[in-house]
């Protein structure tokens, strides 16, 4: 894949006689704004392909002649992918340029995309699947990277927010349209507005993002080195949040459309509109998401997890009085991002100070565990329909709430033990700064 980048080395130097002819005109400020609405895009593009599956299972599943659930394995299946590729595939990229090896991926994203077309089988629709999936865990890191990289100490928390505000974008803009389209003209012609829209991303990235950009100033970045954050028991409990927190959402989140169809009887022409008003909610918990990181967020959390874990709890009743049902999903909706930017920081600040060595890592790490949630959390709820029915998913994704909630109120005291007594805390704690240190 990083070999790959040169493929792309004819778009890297003609963007330059555009990045040149440009830069006269723009600021400093204006390109760190251009820079930063494209990161968000490249979160945009890259949500929009992931969950537009949802939006048209059941197009698929009648054009492929298989189950509701079959196809739902598809959300479990490309997290499962993103989630083991992205770690091997982040550790490889050491000291290689970020800008080549992001228009490398996106590259393979677009053909994925593509091939998700003209699939002529649902064999070759997975495989097509799979191929986006290992792409798509590395291109956000490297996009996360590039914004920790760009942004000012004091609008790292912002853009952070912005990016991750990409997914919920698509959840609001492209879900919809993606399932608008699919209603009226075949589901294959969402993923080529998809295909479409990244090539036209793709130019702009190699026009206006910086290409000498790497992760660090180290010469060699060994595996070891960077692999040592996970010895810190700070980040393995926010790697478990992050886990449980989307495993208990996408138990039911995966089958949200033939919640509103089959389980609340809505009628199919307000599925767009009610996808629509999901992705406003989600949209308000990423950017409310920015605002809890800014004052202490991981504190607040554990509420809010009581409030979601009994809102999921009664979905049954949703499902029988229509307007409760989409109270409880509205709720979902606010509540599913919250813990974005909290952990993120969470995650880049340990991780700043202890391993810097490790920060594209670090920047992955939210992505690749919330894609082990989602597995998790698609293939249960697979299960909980095939054996329950739509009424034992809500109940089921409380679960994984509620333990969710355990696991924040335990992070949030293993963290002020390490501000009262920080050599303390983590009995590796001294191997590790003294490897660190070494560095």
């Amino acid at each position: 894949m990083i070999i790959a980048s040169g493929s792309f080395a004819s778009v890297v130097k003609s963007s330059t006689v555009i990045s040149s002819t440009k830069g006269a005109f723009i600021t400093e400020n204006n390109r760190f704004k251009l820079q930063s609405l494209l990161l968000t895009a490249t979160a945009f593009i890259l949500g929009f392909s992931e969950f537009n599956i949802i939006g048209v299972l059941n197009d698929i599943a009648h054009q492929f002649h298989v189950s509701v659930s079959s196809v739902g394995y598809l959300v479990t299946i490309f997290a499962l992918v993103y989630a083991i590729s992205t770690p091997i595939f982040t550790t490889l990229i050491e000291q290689h340029r970020l800008l080549p090896v992001l228009l490398s991926l996106m590259g393979i994203f677009t053909l994925g995309n593509l091939i998700t077309v003209c699939a002529p089988t649902y064999a070759v629709l997975t495989l097509s699947r799979i191929m986006i999936a290992l792409v798509s865990g590395v291109a956000i890191s490297i996009t996360m990277t590039f914004a920790i990289k760009l942004a000012p100490k004091d609008r790292r928390a912002w853009l952070i927010a912005w990016v991750y505000s990409g997914f919920s974008i698509a959840a609001v803009l492209g879900m919809p349209i993606g399932t608008w389209v699919s209603e009226h003209w075949g589901w294959r012609m969402s993923f080529l507005v998809i295909t479409l829209l990244s090539v036209v991303l793709l130019i702009m990235l190699a026009s206006f993002l910086p290409r000498q950009l790497r992760q660090s100033q180290e010469q060699k970045v060994s595996l070891g080195s960077q692999l040592i954050i996970f010895k810190d028991w700070r980040i393995l409990l926010g790697v478990l949040v992050v886990i449980f927190n989307f495993t208990g959402i996408y138990v039911v989140y995966t089958y949200l459309r033939p919640i509103f169809v089959s389980g609340m009887g809505i009628a199919t022409t307000l599925i767009t509109p009610l996808f629509m008003a999901y992705g406003f909610m989600t949209l308000g918990s990423n950017q409310f998401s920015g605002r809890l990181a800014a004052h202490s967020g991981l504190t607040k959390m554990p509420r809010v997890y009581g409030v979601l874990a009994i809102a999921l709890a009664c979905l049954p009743l949703g499902l029988q009085l229509t307007w409760v049902g989409l109270l409880i999903v509205f709720i979902m909706g606010f509540s599913m991002y919250l813990i974005n930017s909290p952990i993120q920081l969470h995650f880049l600040g340990i991780t700043e100070k202890d391993y810097p060595q490790s920060m594209v890592l670090a920047a992955s790490l939210h992505s690749i565990f919330c894609n082990v949630g989602i597995a998790t959390g698609s293939a249960i709820g697979g299960l909980l329909v095939a054996h329950g029915g739509l009424n034992s998913i809500g109940p089921g994704g409380a679960i994984f709430i509620l333990v969710t909630l355990g696991l924040v109120v335990s992070l949030n005291h293993l963290n002020q033990h390490w501000d009262q007594h920080p050599h303390t805390t983590l009995s590796a704690d001294d191997h590790v700064r003294g490897e660190t240190s070494h560095q």
